[in-house]
């Protein structure tokens, strides 16, 4: 409820090109039964051509998502997107969008990210028996890292690092001990929404794969299993085919075939070639992109996973190694820095699983200075992301330091967009202060609840790597 209520409080500009352009495609296809953006398309420049007809130039999977939010707005205001205004900045057109933009960030990724947190928390409590360690890699996944900001936009970054820790967990959960083939299937389904939604996410998540058929293949039911999951992805996957179907004609072409606008994109594999060394750096300690600027909680992932790998070290390798070929996805994408982007946008779901880290790091420290210092940057991590959720997690890709745009542009100022001020109109500082009111208390009492549940690891989770 913390991780939801934070992430469906505050929101995102509607009419960023990467929101705007999902939403225009989800109104055409509640609204008229096609996927066309035509009447939209001069307000975005993010968007494929075919033919006369202009399409979602992205991977679908955020546009089906929004469907629901989009048939429901418009049941519940009587209004359809043609009795709008459909001009730069029209009021009534900006007071569309952003409806339904906040209704699909509820039922979408704040829910997906709160639920990835909780089976975070249970996959750490499982490996470590700490309840505050598990909850330090909770919160410094969800709270504690960009994830937050971007659970607030319907880009795929924070949906797919979700589903990457869904997939993690089911595999984990029904492999290793009694077999779970339900849970295989759900970790099959995760894997293929995750490429619905983005499609680079199959790179990663060949990795998760490999790693959950590695896990399945010793016990007597490796073939249910096996089969679960690929059921799983199959069933996950068949929505990007009727998309295409609809759209195209055929289930068989990429809105990234027909980008307007972006000629990086002809290059190598629809903007993707070999990673640059000097573009890594950037990604993870650039002070205009670098990850470690507005997570420095997760310095500590890698001594954690170092510690993980002592004891599970298969598990071990396997979350470093997808989260390396997230990261390695990026140093290779030609618009490598995300445009308008708080931190390295396309790094974020790597967050998740570097993430399940903390939880070991913590677990081994014996003193409380050094606990103390855990926290320290926990809440630090915590803090900075507090100010790009609740301000803007699209920072200029002109400004130097991400950072101190957002605190001189927005949060200075008081721009804060949060339901408070969009909505019921109370001035705006208010916004962070119901957020204080309600997440604060929840966190006092997570934080007691965690000292009081017993140590130990629960047997129902560990198993030989």
């Amino acid at each position: 409820m913390l991780v939801w209520f934070s992430c469906a409080w505050f929101g995102s500009w509607e009419g960023n090109p990467n929101n705007a352009t999902r939403l225009f495609a989800a109104i055409s296809l509640v609204e008229d039964g096609d996927a066309t953006i035509d009447e939209f398309a001069p307000l975005t420049i993010d968007k494929a051509q075919f033919g006369e007809h202009y399409y979602l130039d992205k991977a679908p999977g955020m546009t089906l998502m929004a469907l629901p939010a989009v048939a429901f707005g418009d049941w519940w205001s009587g209004r359809r997107s043609a009795t709008i205004s459909k001009l730069p900045g029209a009021p009534d057109m900006e007071h569309f969008l952003r409806t339904r933009l906040r209704l699909a960030v509820a039922t979408g990724p704040a829910l997906l990210t709160a639920i990835a947190a909780a089976l975070l928390f249970d996959l750490a409590l499982g490996l470590t028996g700490s309840a505050n360690g598990a909850l330090v890699a909770a919160l410094g996944f969800a709270l504690g890292s960009p994830i937050w900001g971007w659970s607030t936009t319907i880009f795929g970054h924070a949906v797919v690092a979700a589903l990457y820790v869904v997939a993690l967990w089911g595999i984990w959960r029904a492999t290793g001990g009694l077999a779970r083939p339900w849970l295989m299937a759900l970790a099959g389904a995760a894997l293929g929404w995750a490429v619905v939604v983005e499609y680079q996410a199959v790179l990663a998540g060949t990795v998760l794969a490999l790693f959950g058929a590695i896990r399945a293949w010793p016990g007597t039911a490796r073939w249910r299993l096996i089969c679960a999951a690929v059921a799983g992805g199959v069933a996950a996957l068949l929505p990007l085919l009727a998309y295409n179907l609809i759209a195209y004609g055929t289930p068989f072409k990429l809105g990234y075939q027909g980008v307007v606008g972006f000629e990086g994109m002809n290059r190598g594999l629809f903007g993707l070639s070999w990673p640059d060394p000097r573009v890594l750096l950037e990604v993870i300690v650039g002070t205009r992109r670098g990850l470690l600027w507005v997570a420095p909680v997760l310095l500590l992932a890698p001594l954690g996973l170092r510690d993980l790998g002592a004891r599970q070290q298969r598990l071990a390798w396997t979350v470093a190694a997808a989260a390396l070929v997230v990261l390695l996805v990026n140093a290779g994408y030609v618009y490598w820095d995300g445009g308008n982007s708080t931190g390295p946008r396309h790094a974020v779901p790597a967050i998740g699983l570097l993430a399940l880290g903390l939880a070991p790091f913590w677990a081994r420290l014996t003193s409380a200075a050094g606990r103390a210092a855990v926290l320290a940057l926990l809440v630090l991590s915590v803090g900075i992301n507090l100010l790009i959720a609740a301000c803007d997690v699209f920072a200029p890709p002109t400004d130097p330091w991400a950072l101190h745009w957002v605190w001189t542009q927005h949060f200075r100022p008081g721009d804060i967009t949060s339901v408070a001020g969009d909505w019921w109109r109370w001035p705006e500082w208010t916004g962070l202060l119901v957020w204080a009111a309600v997440a604060l208390p929840m966190l006092a009492w997570l934080g007691r609840a965690a000292r009081l549940h017993p140590a130990g690891p629960r047997v129902s989770l560990i198993t030989s790597a």
